[in-house]
């Protein structure tokens, strides 16, 4: 088995690079030290609470990916994190400030480039719908989770147990979104109301969508058999994606309270997403779910908080280190249960 910091060495590569590219993007913008010393902070600051954010992710990103075949697993390593770092770092931004201002993505790049504080304001005008969008996934996926009729395990046993008697009726998880969706509806004013339910629903429909296509796509290339091209992971691809997808968008928002400069979000939260997939390459070899019985558990209480967090948003600022802190805590006290159950039952682990 590999020594723990092989699993890295591609993310140290990556955050060498990206901090030699702060400063140098700092320089190329100020001219002088100062703003070169500042940029590579701010780097390193985005850097950091990408990876302080992520643990949940890389752990239910592991759950997904040990069902893969080891050939889908490189593809999600290496297009994965291309996807992660220029789709969702880069392209979304871009996506997000040209749907918004009616501009072509040339416009948004040069917009970016030349009027950062206008760039940024038109992202922060875009926020309500997007956390919409990505709070109604995340909900989705935790309660697709809790709420699945196959699962043996509980962490947090009588409420987890009961929910789990819902798993009986298939349109439980959809329809309990939907109510908290109805809910906040009521509570919110008459001004983003339509937008909050249009964003919420769709991010429901895409869940619904990504779900069932990666369910066929797999059910389809296991009838293939092994030689096909599809064998044992194109959906799970397209599921771990999309997940990906709707962590980052808090993320990528809540970092322009700490630049406004694009480029330098795309570096800085790049790096973290390299951490993310060494993370995740590490428990999947390592076997650390079967391991720990309750990790899962609390990374998927972990999302649930986050979706919750994105829902307030509407309503308040919600720190990003404050939600961080909640999922670390939640995935905190899964391991220490975890290794309380394993001392109780005389697993060691070596």
């Amino acid at each position: 088995m590999r020594h723990s910091l092989q699993y890295f060495r591609w993310a140290f590569a990556v955050t060498a690079a990206g901090l030699i590219g702060s400063f140098a993007l700092g320089w190329f913008y100020g001219g002088n030290l100062e703003t070169a010393l500042s940029f590579l902070f701010v780097g390193t600051v985005l850097a950091v609470l990408e990876i302080s954010l992520s643990f949940d992710n890389a752990i239910v990103n592991a759950n997904k990916l040990k069902t893969m075949s080891p050939a889908w697993q490189r593809r999600f390593l290496t297009w994965g994190i291309l996807i992660a770092v220029f789709g969702m770092r880069i392209i979304f931004p871009l996506a997000i400030v040209s749907i918004a201002a009616g501009i072509g993505p040339i416009k948004a790049i040069m917009l970016a480039a030349a009027e950062p504080h206008t760039y940024a304001q038109i992202m922060h005008d875009a926020h309500e719908p997007v956390v919409a969008f990505g709070g109604t996934f995340l909900l989705m996926v935790a309660l697709g989770f809790f709420l699945d009729r196959e699962k043996e395990i509980d962490w947090i046993e009588p409420l987890e147990r009961r929910m789990r008697r819902l798993s009986r009726h298939s349109w439980a998880p959809a329809a309990l979104t939907l109510a908290a969706v109805t809910i906040m509806g009521l509570i919110m004013g008459t001004d983003g109301r339509w937008s909050f339910i249009y964003a919420s629903l769709a991010g429901l429909g895409t869940y619904v969508a990504v779900d069932l296509l990666s369910r066929g796509l797999d059910r389809w290339s296991n009838a293939q058999g092994r030689n096909s091209m599809a064998q044992g992971g194109v959906g799970a691809f397209l599921y771990l994606e999309m997940l990906d997808a709707s962590f980052s968008f808090d993320g990528v928002i809540g970092a322009f309270a700490l630049t406004q400069n694009l480029f330098l979000i795309a570096i800085g939260l790049g790096i973290g997403a390299m951490y993310v997939r060494s993370m995740t390459l590490m428990i999947v070899e390592r076997g650390t779910l079967a391991s720990f019985r309750y990790l899962e558990h609390g990374a998927f209480w972990s999302i649930l908080a986050l979706s919750v967090a994105m829902y307030l948003q509407v309503f308040m600022y919600v720190p990003e280190i404050i939600t961080g802190f909640v999922g670390a805590v939640l995935i905190g006290v899964a391991l220490a249960s975890s290794i309380r159950f394993n001392k109780s039952v005389g697993i060691s682990r070596n």
